[in-house]
Parts: C-alpha cells; structure tokens; sequence
C-alpha cells in the first residue's frame, strides 16, 4: 500500500521530467516524376504532445525545424582559373558523402535558435553541412569549397535555407512547405523534424519519402541500370535510324 501511494505521489514528477514528443507527418510519401514534371510542393505538418498535455510556459515558446535530405553522394567540385583568356580546370575537391537534396524550413533565423555547434551535430543550416571531404586538405581550401559547392547547389534549386517558414498553431500544431525542383534526383529521401528550446534539441522524428520516376521515363531508367548492354544498343541502333531517316528526307526534299 506505501509503494503504491509513493508512486501514485511520483507520477506527475515522472510525467513533468519526461520529454515532449513530436507525431510528424507529410503531404505525401511517394512522389512520381513523370515527363511533365514541373516540381511539387512537399506538406510536412504535426503536433507536439507534451506530458501531461500542458505546454510548459516560459519567456519564449518552443521552435520547429523541418530538414528534408537527399540521398548523399560522391561529388567532385572542380574550380576554374582563367589562364591566358581560357577558363581551364585548377584545383578540385572530392566529397565522399554529400546530400544530393537539402532544404531546411525554421519558424525563425538557426543562428537564433541553437549555437553553432548544436548546428553541426544535428546539420541544421547550409553552414553546417558535413561533406565529408577527401582528406590531406586545409582547412581553408575545405571551406573554400564547401562555400562553391553549397552556391551551385542553390543556383540549381538543390539546396535551400527557408527561416520563418514554419506556422506554428498554439505551441502545438505546425506546419511547413518544402519545394521539390523539377531536376530533384531519385532515391529515398527524409523528413526531419526537430523540436527545439532554449537552445536545445528536445525532440526529433524522421518520415521517410520515395521519389521515383514514373511512366516511360521508369522504364528507361531501369532499362539503363539493369539491362546496360542492350540499353546502349538500342540506344545506337536508334541513332542510326534517325540519321539515315533524316538523311532520306533531305535527299527527298
């Protein structure tokens, strides 16, 4: 009977020590590229349940940060020097692991939230990429790069930072868009989903997402990794075949 009223006196200590728990979700988890793909918009909302079902109350309410990645990849970034007028290859950086896709959705600025190395252990922010890169480099040949690639990658729609994007509804609800780009890579992609308070990473939650090509372009895709020799046959034998057809017709008109 003592033990039982003692735990009955510790539950609502238990429950307030607990930690919050994040229930995300996104608009949809298989997204198809077909030859008329222009890009998509990504959906990724939730709730915080927090113990007891009481928001804690405090002088600043909790943040959310969505991060979607791409499957990583092995990159080489080569840098141009001009030499008499001509642009020609200097010197290069191998990545033996980079997201392919990164874009990164806060309901205010990273920097505002979390110190810089919070940021780096968990990859919030393009500043705070690991690309792991080939070893026997300096440092500031390393950041050197890491500023060129992440600025290609945001040229080409691949990578982006978002803050104030988030809709946080009643300290409970969120939600947020993420833009997909017409020339997104396929492949297993997640959605991360951080909680974050004075400072600190409380809570976090991973949704997994499929982007794969669709239709004729599937067929072509599969054709080319798993049946290559015959695919590049084809391949030739079409060429011919528009060639000489094309040929045909001049000689015609």
């Amino acid at each position: 009977m003592r033990r039982a009223l003692t735990l009955a006196l510790l539950a609502p200590l238990a429950m307030g020590a607990a930690a919050p728990v994040l229930v995300p979700d996104v608009s949809t988890r298989d997204v198809q590229i077909a030859y008329s793909f222009t890009g998509a918009e990504l959906l990724l909302f939730g709730a915080i349940l927090y113990p007891g079902g009481r928001v804690p109350q405090g002088d600043r309410p909790a943040d959310i940060v969505v991060v979607v990645k791409g499957p990583p990849e092995s990159i080489v970034v080569r840098e141009k020097e001009k030499v008499a007028g001509i642009w020609v290859n200097a010197d290069r950086m191998r990545y033996r692991s980079a997201p392919s896709f990164y874009a990164i959705a806060s309901a205010r600025p990273i920097e505002q939230m979390v110190d810089e190395r919070t940021r780096a252990i968990y990859e919030l922010g393009l500043d705070s990429l690991q690309l792991s890169p080939a070893a026997g480099t300096s440092a500031d040949d390393q950041a050197r790069f890491a500023r060129g690639f992440v600025a290609l990658r945001e040229r080409a729609g691949l990578y982006r930072e978002t803050p104030n994007a988030v809709e946080i509804t009643d300290d409970v609800l969120y939600r947020a868009s993420i833009t997909i780009p017409a020339r997104v890579p396929v492949g297993k992609f997640t959605a991360e989903t951080f909680l974050i308070r004075d400072g600190r990473v409380l809570a976090a939650a991973v949704r997994d997402i499929e982007i794969r090509k669709s239709g004729f372009e599937r067929f072509v895709a599969i054709a080319a990794n798993e049946a290559s020799l015959w695919y590049g046959l084809a391949a030739v034998l079409l060429s011919v075949g528009f060639g000489w057809a094309a040929g045909a017709l001049w000689r015609r008109f």
